[in-house]
């Protein structure tokens, strides 16, 4: 886990939260979270996976109910945590495989890195990807060290996405004692789904569009700004700048 507060004087300094999506916002494994979920579901079932249900932005306790339940599994009391623990293990198995079959979405690394050099911004992750493959994914390509994954929202959490971006707010105010509303938080998403989070649990939001979601998608459902990828560093920083700005937004 990336250590980025040295102090008190730093953590008084702290006031935007920047939370970016993984998949297809950072970074593209899908090939290697497929197997895993196609390892984790025989081990749960003992049966072999015919069908994943897309992800479509969700978390990953949505995406196991709606998996075992198009292959005609019904879910049980003790399917989730232990499916969530088998996803887990099969995912850690494969790691070594990520940066070899996955890629690193164009400009993230250099984006991580320079809104990270923007005064007063601590940086963290609103994911529906299960905390531990949430860290597997972006240590294999080198973009956890400006992330603080103790803040972050998760898919084992089972809440929708704009909840978990509430969970995650509550979790930077306890660690930084400073409030984070729609004023002085940024959520960075490729997906509809996410504006919508970023919408209803109170953040200013950043659409990419370099995955699930074409710009005029993005544009349409609320996005406050809307890039074509990360690839220009300045561009994301200034439009974290801009959100993030007290004169210019209004805490939601």
């Amino acid at each position: 886990m990336a250590v980025l507060l040295q102090g008190p004087t730093l953590e008084a300094a702290i006031n935007r939260l920047v939370l970016w999506n993984v998949d297809l916002t950072l970074v593209d494994v899908a090939i290697v979270t497929r197997d895993a979920y196609a390892e984790a579901f025989r081990a749960v079932t003992g049966r072999p996976l015919v069908k994943l249900v897309p992800p479509h932005g969700r978390p990953d306790s949505e995406i196991i109910f709606e998996t075992l339940a198009v292959n005609g599994v019904v879910a049980e009391d003790d399917h989730l945590p232990r499916f969530l623990a088998a996803l887990a293990l099969a995912f850690a198995d494969r790691r070594g495989r990520l940066a070899k079959e996955g890629r690193m979405m164009p400009g993230a690394k250099d984006a991580l890195k320079s809104v990270a050099r923007l005064d007063g911004v601590i940086q963290s992750v609103l994911t529906g990807t299960i905390q531990g493959n949430a860290v597997h994914k972006l240590k294999a390509f080198g973009l956890d060290k400006h992330i603080d994954f103790a803040i972050g929202g998760y898919g084992e959490e089972v809440y929708p996405k704009a909840t978990l971006l509430q969970v995650a707010q509550g979790r930077a105010k306890q660690r930084l004692g400073t409030p984070f509303t729609a004023a002085n938080t940024v959520v960075i998403g490729d997906s509809t789904r996410d504006v919508q989070a970023a919408k209803i649990g109170g953040a200013a939001m950043i659409g990419v569009a370099s995955g699930r979601s074409m710009a005029g998608e993005l544009r349409e459902a609320g996005a406050d700004i809307v890039l074509p990828d990360l690839a220009n560093a300045s561009e994301v920083v200034a439009a974290v700048a801009a959100l993030t700005a007290p004169l210019d937004r209004k805490a939601g």
